[in-house]
């Protein structure tokens, strides 16, 4: 019911001497801070010299945890938890051309909005604390959540170095890489046609060459061209398997080539993302400007980009450090499968050896084919894949498929116990949980609906192991920033994607962050499988991957 305003004035000089003012409240490490989005809070305050301290309760990050699924903006909340609905930024300073400056709002509008602000926010951190509390999330809560917005905040600021004249090069070569592909896919078609257009495509394919009998169509009657589509004819048809390579040009090109330069700061010249915690249901990170989880791994030319990532001066180097089968590893240690957790704890080839079982041959002659599908049932079995979804990823038949499985099941029957359990234990409670307590609610486990509840029941087998994975980077992460901070490094943390941690490694500290980095992670959360992490150092992203 009470809250007070503190106008800040546009000149720096005098704002900073007004914030000055609150710095000692700011970095007073006994005093809690309760926020929303805190970690943008951070942000700002730090280009004022105010490195924000202590223990934090957010808001925004509470309310992630108690239901990941929905929208965790304030002004939901507000409505949702207090009945109330607070006054909108837009309806403040207006939307679109008539937008204004808020510089230019009458002082009590501001007020209002800006005390209204911070007294919601208090009063739903008194809602959501008890929630914490009944579903025990403190831990997660305190000891990860809240604690990794300051590492992800020093990241951010820290950023990371483009090197602006490789993408250039790049962006020439992606052009005329995409011209080739065109002209090979003009002549094998026989005509010129837009091949960005999903309805000339199809038109193309399968009117004019006929690829299959019974193309599958959209709901507006168009031939249905998506990846799923030209990744199953890929194999047979080469026009299929050429307008990929082009669609992944253009892709490239525009996604990241021409648009990395763009996003490079004035101020220091490298790239800051945007890292959110509150996007995916599954626990993991995910960023913004740009996109770093999406950034190709899998084709040769997704992978140049990386070579554009480089360290911010020749006294760096970029040191990377990622888990290795880290989901497999989590399923072998949850099911308790014997056979799997030894191959681990021995170091033998993971694929190899499922493939030795399932295909009953020795080790030492397993074919690369085999490996191949056996490294697709490794990794399909941890998202609950079917015979169909195999014989679909291995261009094999459904029953080739479906015998695939029932002999992976045979060798390692503790996995199918344990995706039998926890569906069994999903469908009581309609949530599963991660290591740390991570809840994923799964509201169709019990539907009738069979599509629905095929894929919630995929996601209770998935989600704990995904879960579990982002819980184990994020505690390295905390682990690996305190430590760094404790021993007043030059090095700097500047990237995580998916399983793996990017470094600018100060060529002094190398070896010694790169022996700290390898145990921080492996000991994150002890598990019965014993973690592996891959480490590499280069003059850039690609060459330390």
């Amino acid at each position: 019911g009470e809250a007070f305003y503190v106008t800040i004035p546009e000149d720096q000089k005098e704002a900073r001497t007004i914030v000055e003012e609150f710095k000692v409240l700011f970095e007073n490490e006994k005093t809690t801070k309760i926020g929303q989005n805190l970690k943008y809070d951070m942000q700002i305050l730090r280009n004022y010299g105010v490195m924000l301290k202590g223990a934090i309760f957010d808001t925004m990050l509470a309310h992630y945890l108690i239901d990941p699924e929905t929208a965790h903006n304030m002004d939901v909340l507000a409505e949702n938890y207090l009945n109330y609905t607070p006054i909108s930024f837009s309806e403040l300073v207006g939307k679109g051309k008539k937008e204004k400056n808020i510089r230019d709002i009458d002082l009590n509008l501001v007020k209002d909005y800006a005390c209204e602000d911070a007294d919601i926010t208090f009063q739903l951190m008194e809602k959501l604390e008890p929630e914490i509390k009944e579903f025990n999330l403190g831990k997660l809560l305190h000891e990860v959540e809240e604690p990794l917005s300051y590492v992800l905040a020093d990241m951010e600021y820290e950023g990371v170095k483009i090197d602006e004249q490789a993408l250039s090069v790049m962006s020439k070569e992606l052009e005329q890489e995409s011209l080739r592909a065109q002209t090979e896919i003009f002549e094998i078609a026989g005509q010129e046609f837009n091949i960005g257009s999903p309805k000339q495509l199809g038109e193309i394919l399968f009117d004019k060459l006929k690829l299959i009998e019974d193309p599958k169509k959209t709901k507006t009657g168009q031939y249905a061209t998506g990846e799923d589509i030209l990744s199953r004819l890929a194999n047979e048809h080469e026009i299929a398997s050429k307008i990929l390579e082009f669609r992944e040009y253009q892709k490239l090109k525009s996604t990241y080539v021409d648009a990395l330069p763009k996003m490079v700061s004035k101020i220091d010249g490298r790239v800051h993302t945007d890292y959110r915690q509150t996007i995916a249901a599954t626990g993991r990170l995910s960023s913004n400007n740009p996109n770093l989880q999406n950034i190709p791994i899998r084709t040769e030319k997704g992978r140049e980009i990386r070579k554009a990532f480089i360290p911010r001066s020749e006294e760096y180097e970029i040191l990377s450090a990622d888990y290795s089968q880290i989901e497999l590893r989590i399923m072998a240690s949850f099911s308790g499968d014997e056979s799997m957790t030894q191959a681990f704890k021995e170091g033998v080839d993971i694929h190899a050896n499922t493939a030795s079982k399932v295909f009953k041959v020795p080790l030492d002659q397993v074919e690369s084919a085999m490996r191949r599908k056996a490294k697709e049932v490794n990794f399909g079995i941890i998202y609950g894949i079917s015979a169909f979804g195999l014989s679909q990823n291995l261009n094999i038949s459904r029953s080739e498929a479906g015998e695939i499985i029932e002999a992976y099941f045979t060798e390692f029957p503790k996995v199918k116990g344990y995706m039998d359990d926890v569906i069994e234990k999903a469908r009581k409670q309609e949530y599963v949980e991660t290591i740390l307590g991570r809840r994923r609610y799964l509201r169709n486990i019990n539907t009738k609906n069979f599509t629905m509840r095929g894929f919630a029941e995929r996601n209770a087998i998935n989600a704990p192991i995904q879960g579990s994975a982002a819980d184990m980077i994020k505690v390295a992460m905390i682990n690996v920033h305190n430590w760094m901070k404790q021993e007043k490094l030059k090095s700097k943390m500047i990237m995580q994607v998916h399983d793996e941690l990017v470094f600018d490694a100060h060529k002094s500290e190398i070896d010694l962050l790169t022996t700290k980095v390898d145990e921080f992670m492996k000991t994150a959360i002890q598990l019965e499988v014993p973690m592996e992490i891959g480490l590499g150092r280069g003059n850039n992203w690609l060459e330390a991957h």
